[in-house]
């Protein structure tokens, strides 16, 4: 019911003296929870609980999907309209708590009324029958074509392209996938597989996360695909979904993961969630992404000549990090980037000193030279500068890379290794399937290391300049010059986006 028939319908009550306190609503508009960097993302008033999201896929990459998306929530705030993040489909109907409920979009918001005012506290219950649209634009994220089927890569602020809920990494929840497809398709999801019902032509996958999870990262992959399985640390079940005929090519990569997890989990405990794995799509998007639990690759990344062994196994590990960094402790802001990002080339750049004697010295001397620079072209990494409307992944930049990775070598220098590894280790466990900030990191290393380092972060998350290097003195960062006063473009790097690091050069 759209709410162009609220007039009507409020005149027709009037009639029967019938007080309609919503007929008094303002008009519908885009809402947010103030994140800097996109500040319609998320909607206030509601925390979600679980989504449940059902798609039926007919084989057609340029074909909606039919979509039901079933929230449950519970409201921090008295409501009297939710408002959900969705573009990119048509709504068909909405209920709230099992009643039909009129909507109407605005921006990039669905905007729905609710039978009668929300107190706070309240369970609430949203249907939404929809479509979802694989023909966009995949450059600004969503639904992934590939040779065979589809993917998902919905950071930062794509999963409304896909389905309606409160897209902002602030509020995670569980999810349940029911994907209906034609039976020559395999249909794989975050979490783990919980059924699989057979029709007449088609087949019904269920998953199910058992820990909580951002929109961003939610990740279905629909496709002619093989699931590889192998065991990690502690029994861990790893998946791998690749194109079926590429399934031994691939395989000398594959069989790397168990070591990998083993690896990261010596630097910082056990793994996070239920399972792990690589979902390696034919298809050309720039970059990787930690969709959690099921991590998206590249084809290419494999297939190509010209990547070094080194490199290929650093960006795996980069992936695999962040379901430590990012997935199971996410941003509570978008502008909190830098921590996920930041780790992430960590421990890419530490596996690579380890495995394949790349000094990590050298790399930090490398970023410190060219550390100036990317905070002028993108600003200091915990306040990055606002990503462009049409291209939102250029939030992406150097300076939450390795111009972050720099951040961690300085504390490292700064309260010493044994220090360090202990705040890793505890950051992980204390926010764990949580929304962590800046601040909470900063203040723990101040309680960890045993003295307030307060102005240590400002200049170092903050500065318009590169602080000294602790232990380092003759390091030197370029000065950015521009004409003008202007700000120089970004360094050229290769392969930058979600999740990957520049190639070697």
């Amino acid at each position: 019911m759209p709410l162009t028939s609220r007039r009507l319908r409020a005149a027709l009550l009037a009639t029967a003296s019938v007080t309609l306190v919503a007929a008094t609503l303002p008009a519908p508009e885009p809402l947010g929870i103030g994140d800097r960097l996109f500040p319609h993302l998320g909607n206030p008033g509601y925390d979600v609980l679980s989504y449940d999201i059902s798609l039926t896929y007919r084989g057609s990459n340029t074909k909606p999907l039919d979509a039901v998306t079933t929230i449950d929530a519970r409201t921090t705030a008295p409501l009297d309209r939710i408002n959900l993040d969705f573009a990119r489909g048509t709504v068909r109907s909405v209920e709230v708590n099992g009643h039909g409920s009129e909507f109407a979009t605005a921006g990039e918001d669905l905007v729905v009324d609710v039978p009668s005012r929300l107190p706070a506290g309240t369970p609430v219950r949203i249907t939404v029958r929809h479509t979802s649209d694989p023909s966009g634009d995949k450059a600004n994220g969503g639904w992934v074509p590939t040779a065979d089927g589809l993917a998902m890569a919905n950071q930062a602020d794509a999963a409304h392209r896909v389905f309606p809920g409160n897209d902002h990494p602030a509020d995670k929840a569980y999810f349940t996938f029911r994907v209906t497809a034609p039976k020559e398709y395999t249909v794989v999801a975050g979490g783990l597989p919980t059924g699989r019902r057979e029709h007449s032509g088609s087949t019904t996958w269920t998953y199910r996360t058992e820990h909580p999870m951002a929109t961003e990262l939610a990740q279905v992959s629909i496709g002619r695909s093989a699931v590889l399985r192998r065991t990690g640390p502690r029994g861990l079940p790893v998946r791998d979904v690749v194109p079926a005929a590429d399934r031994q090519k691939l395989e000398p990569w594959l069989k790397k993961t168990p070591a990998q997890l083993a690896w990261m989990e010596e630097q910082v405990g056990p793994y996070p969630f239920e399972t792990y794995g690589l979902l390696v799509a034919d298809t050309e998007t720039g970059f990787e992404l930690e969709t959690q639990t099921l991590s998206l690759f590249e084809r290419s990344l494999f297939t190509e000549a010209g990547y070094p062994e080194w490199y290929v196994d650093s960006v795996m590990v980069h992936e695999l990090a962040h379901q430590w960094f990012g997935n199971s402790v996410s941003p509570r802001s978008w502008s909190d980037l830098w921590l996920n990002e930041g780790h992430a080339t960590w421990y890419e750049a530490r596996y690579a000193e380890e495995h394949a004697q790349k000094p990590m010295e050298r790399r930090m001397r490398e970023a410190y030279s060219r550390s100036d620079a990317w905070r002028a072209a993108g600003g200091p990494p915990a306040r990055p500068d606002v990503p462009t409307p049409d291209h939102k992944i250029s939030l992406f930049r150097p300076v939450v890379y390795d111009g972050s990775a720099l951040i961690l070598y300085a504390l490292r220098e700064e309260i010493g290794e044994a220090a360090f590894d202990r705040l890793e280790r505890t950051w992980v466990r204390v926010h764990r399937n949580a929304s962590a900030t800046t601040r909470q990191f900063t203040e723990l290393a101040s309680g960890i290391a045993g003295r307030d380092l307060t102005a240590f972060f400002d200049g170092w998350l903050y500065g318009r300049r590169t602080p000294p290097m602790p232990g380092h003195p003759d390091w030197r960062s370029e000065t950015p010059r521009s004409a003008g006063g202007g700000r120089i473009p970004a360094p050229a790097e290769h392969g930058q986006g979600p999740g990957r690091a520049p190639k070697p050069e």
